[in-house]
């Protein structure tokens, strides 16, 4: 029951506007929690520079691309870095070059970084089979007695693989694989 004459006690008490010294604190204490790109410990702290302003008592307004920039050269913060490792991680997921160029351009990643992220053909194709494994499909799926897919199915799973981010013809080759032993084979024919 609400009085107006009892305060809130859960009402909370705005936070203090930030700083130099505190908003190199969040910078550090971001890429000490998390593998971060330039571009996303750029979109936090301007994000926290939005929520909480800025102490009217301090000389002058941060320079978020300076702190940047500190943390980049002390190490702390690698778009190459985070790039390839992110690339691997997603790889690993099963997804394909267009979603992985999609999640480091979030990121604020460069073009010439994330073509470096993309890897090999056979690392696509390997990425590929990953999710067919994962998510059964083609011939890691359910067949009928004569070993055929049915078409509605065969489709949805093309469906699957398009979603992911591999290409068309990556798909179809997959879904159409006669066995485990095919896709194997068909993820080590890749040219580079």
């Amino acid at each position: 029951m609400n009085r107006p004459d009892v305060p809130d006690r859960r009402t909370r008490r705005p936070p203090r506007p930030l700083d130099a010294a505190l908003l190199d604190e969040l910078a550090l204490g971001y890429v000490a929690r998390f593998a971060t790109s330039t571009g996303k410990l750029s979109a936090y702290l301007n994000r926290k520079l939005r929520e909480r302003g800025w102490d009217e008592d301090a000389p002058s307004p941060p320079d978020v691309a300076a702190i940047i920039a500190r943390m980049a050269e002390a190490g702390y913060v690698s778009d190459e870095g985070y790039a390839r490792m992110r690339g691997v991680s997603l790889r690993r997921r099963g997804l394909g070059a267009r979603r992985i160029a999609q999640d480091l351009g979030q990121a604020g990643i460069a073009p010439d970084l994330r073509e470096e992220a993309m890897g090999s053909a056979q690392q696509a194709r390997a990425a590929a089979l990953a999710l067919a494994r994962k998510r059964r499909l083609g011939p890691f799926g359910p067949r009928d007695d004569e070993g055929r897919i049915d078409p509605a199915v065969r489709e949805k799973q093309v469906a699957v693989f398009l979603r992911a981010g591999h290409p068309l013809a990556m798909a179809r080759a997959l879904v159409n694989a006669a066995g485990e032993r095919e896709a194997e084979d068909w993820v080590y024919d890749a040219d580079d």
